[in-house]
């Protein structure tokens, strides 16, 4: 990039101009990582000032009987396959109830598309988990694609299907199913029916209904830099209708177990810029977050001068990038752990519920700490 396009981007993010197409691609050809880097912390700090934000969360899979094959995904299983599993209601109860810490606030549900199972089982779901869990705990449950598949085994309209979830408790719908949008890469790499024009009108109506839901993007594997800016400015174009989304979460491709198993996984760098871009294109939303069990902990650390305000939460268990992982992410981190990884990197840790209300603000950094180094693994 020569230094008349640099000035003319910075010019154009500091005077708070909404970026073009070209320009996210333009960003996203540059070489100097740390100028992008400047550019997107500014960006982050001028929305978020020096917090960094996090929750006390745990992941639920009830299932990973799926009637697709998508091919970036290590997680599904067929029926009859050893390692299929399906959790009755009471088990999957049990299992969060027996992982749920004291100060939990969100448990998040991701299935697959389970070909037999009947549409009760899901809002009988959410309603044994919140009596069982009580009202604190906000039920973040499915994902677009999931709302898609219960309209074709129930007969019902997402309309209906999200509000008897709401009823059966659910507080939001999970950001995932929209991997890459345009067309020619998305019919490459998923194997169900799911595709922007449902998944976007399904969040609009969740936006509609008054939810606050989470974006994704499925990033490093056979898509290109365009192809990611077309899919923020897709959601950045249903977000000035609905104002809904809260968060934007890019997510790196994992490549072990699966059919694209031959692609290398991004770069700590690609991922940094991904981050960047992300913020400087995504104007309009308030959050992006950087799901440290995909990245690495080191990378998590360095996102949050490329952009990202939140790292997600403790997770202990996210078998969707574990079962493709040979990356070697922790299992979980304890809200020490986190306090620290933040502190560490800079900044102010604020813990958080799934609507971004904070519930603590914790001391910022400890001088005496960071001046030795410190070990935060992966």
């Amino acid at each position: 990039m020569d230094s008349g396009l640099k000035r003319e981007l910075e010019d154009k993010i500091s005077a708070g101009e909404r970026l073009s197409f070209d320009d996210g691609v333009a960003l996203y050809e540059t070489d100097d990582l740390m100028w992008l880097g400047q550019l997107a912390h500014a960006k982050r700090t001028e929305l978020n000032g020096d917090a960094v934000y996090f929750n006390v969360n745990r992941h639920l899979n009830m299932t990973n009987v799926c009637s697709a094959s998508c091919a970036y995904c290590s997680f599904q299983r067929k029926p009859g396959e050893a390692d299929a599993y399906t959790m009755r209601i009471e088990e999957a109860v049990r299992l969060a109830e027996a992982m749920a810490p004291e100060g939990l606030t969100e448990l998040h549900i991701v299935n697959g598309l389970h070909p037999t199972l009947p549409w009760r089982y899901y809002p009988k779901s959410l309603s044994e988990l919140r009596a069982t869990l009580g009202p604190n705990v906000a039920l973040k449950a499915f994902t677009a694609t999931e709302i898609h598949w219960f309209e074709r085994i129930s007969g019902l309209s997402a309309d209906e299907i999200l509000d008897e979830l709401i009823d059966a408790g659910l507080s939001s719908l999970t950001g995932g199913g929209a991997e890459i949008f345009d067309w020619d890469i998305r019919k490459q790499i998923v194997d169900h029916d799911t595709h922007w024009e449902d998944w976007s009108r399904i969040h609009r109506l969740a936006h509609s209904k008054g939810m606050k839901t989470p974006a994704t993007m499925l990033y490093g594997h056979i898509e290109e830099p365009r192809h990611r800016v077309d899919h923020v400015l897709r959601l950045r174009e249903l977000q000035d209708e609905t104002g809904g989304f809260i968060t934007f979460i890019p997510l790196r491709f994992h490549n072990d177990n699966n059919r694209l198993s031959h692609l290398p996984m991004a770069t700590g760098a690609e991922a940094l810029k991904t981050f960047a871009v992300s913020r400087l294109l995504f104007d309009n939303v308030p959050h992006v977050k950087c799901f440290w069990v995909m990245h690495g902990l080191t990378t998590a650390q360095l996102s949050l001068n490329f952009g990202v305000d939140d790292l997600d939460g403790s997770v202990v268990e996210y078998k969707i990038t574990h079962d493709a992982d040979g990356f070697g992410t922790p299992d979980k981190l304890t809200r020490t752990d986190l306090l620290d990884l933040i502190r560490d990197a800079g900044f102010v840790p604020k813990e958080r519920n799934t609507l971004y209300e904070v519930i603590e603000t914790f001391d910022g950094p400890d001088p005496e700490r960071r001046q030795k180094p410190q070990s935060i693994g992966a």
